[in-house]
């Protein structure tokens, strides 16, 4: 793999860090702001917001700006965003800096993607493209368990000054490691939304939706089930959570050759693997060394879904596939949020700690089905249309090439 392909994964362990740090930061924010807990979980939200909004904008709006440059753009947007929040004043202004913070991670991703699919050969796209993610997974078992403890000892400010740190290294790697990948004359924002109207398309957006609101719905509880339902003390939590970050990691080394292989089965495999482990956790929660293998399995099947899912919407908006690359993350976060709702009113409705599990397994079921229905309706598409191609007119003329030959 080319060595630019870390400063990828560079840039997506400090997104990563700075998405779900939060979480675990809450209580120290709220007693130093002066705010309740609930009211400090809208800068979870505020993250997410800015990632729905981000995305689409952003890509269109830098449509016609080489990759390299677009994505040092992004990447000092991410910095900046940090950079506020760590010298916040008051609540108002921290909740300013994390929707600046999250405006540029759909975008970065949906570049990084493109940019990681045209560093290698057409056979190892898939594996370019998750070992980018593999920052985001990284970030999850050491960048947010380090983060939250050096918040929880220096003050959350101290925590958003490292993640800018980091951002700072990742531009510096991006500029020094990122070959110059120039726009073709044509490419433009119409280009980009004919793309994303194609209707596989559309039907992956929604796939991600629904399917990987199944694994929100319960990580977004697995602090309060671990300690209310499992048996552990507090102090294991973060452990909990790396867990299932060793999961997500293994998940995407997994997904990358799979994806290569065989993208569909593969998609239906990882949701369907999802809703079955969501149902096992509601029977092995109880057996403590079961619940933990239980939790990594959970991470790994979960993040399995995303390769595929970002190298389908890539494949089926063919020679203008940015934009449809970044919204598909617009789609993971809006099921980030639609999964901990739903989770949340499960338990509201006094139907217990497990109730997301079970209110998980019927998300990736829907989103199952959708990828299934999606795959009946494209088995007339000609095969050369369902190939991950270049930005630019060598992919028109490979494609062009490709039906004229009938293969």
């Amino acid at each position: 793999m080319p060595l630019a392909l870390l400063a990828l994964a560079i840039s997506a362990f400090g997104i990563g860090t700075t998405e779900f740090v939060m979480m675990g930061l809450l209580p120290n924010v709220a007693d130093d702001l002066g705010t309740s807990v609930p009211t400090a979980g809208y800068l979870v939200s505020a993250y997410a917001i800015g990632v729905v909004i981000g995305a689409p904008l952003l890509t269109a709006l830098g449509s016609r700006i080489p990759r390299k440059r677009m994505l040092l753009l992004l990447m000092g947007l991410f910095t900046i965003g940090n950079l506020a929040s760590a010298f916040a004043p008051g609540f108002g202004w921290l909740l300013a800096g994390r929707v600046l913070a999250g405006l540029p991670h759909g975008a970065f991703f949906g570049v990084g993607a493109v940019v990681a699919s045209r560093l290698v050969e057409d056979g190892r796209r898939a594996r370019a493209v998750a070992t980018m993610f593999l920052g985001l997974t990284v970030a999850n078992i050491v960048g947010v368990p380090a983060a939250t403890l050096l918040g929880q000892h220096l003050g959350w400010r101290a925590t958003f000054l490292v993640v800018g740190a980091i951002g700072v290294l990742a531009v510096a790697a991006l500029a020094r490691l990122i070959p110059d990948l120039p726009v073709d004359a044509q490419q433009g924002v119409g280009r980009e939304l004919r793309a994303l109207g194609n209707r596989q398309v559309l039907l992956g957006l929604l796939t991600a939706v629904f399917g990987f609101a199944g694994v929100f719905a319960v990580y977004s509880y697995l602090a309060s089930i671990t300690t209310q339902v499992m048996g552990f003390s507090e102090s294991s939590v973060t452990v909990v959570l790396a867990l299932f970050g060793i999961g997500m990691t293994l998940g995407a080394l997994a997904a990358g050759p799979l994806t290569d292989r065989a993208l569909r089965p593969t998609l239906y495999g990882s949701l369907g693997a999802l809703a079955l482990v969501l149902v096992a956790f509601d029977f092995t929660v109880h057996v403590k060394w079961a619940a933990l293998v239980t939790v990594v399995i959970l991470g790994a099947v979960g993040f399995m879904t995303t390769t595929p899912l970002q190298m389908l919407v890539m494949n089926k908006a063919r020679s203008a596939p940015t934009l449809a690359s970044a919204s598909n993350h617009s789609a993971f976060n809006l099921a980030n949020a639609g999964g901990a709702w739903l989770g949340g009113v499960a338990i509201a409705a006094g139907w217990g700690w497990m109730s997301p599990a079970l209110v998980g397994a019927v998300l990736a079921v829907v989103g199952l089905a959708i990828a299934v229905t999606a795959g009946l309706l494209d088995r007339g598409t000609p095969k050369g249309a369902s190939r991950v191609v270049a930005e630019g007119p060598r992919a028109e003329r490979e494609l062009s090439s490709s039906r004229a030959s009938g293969s």
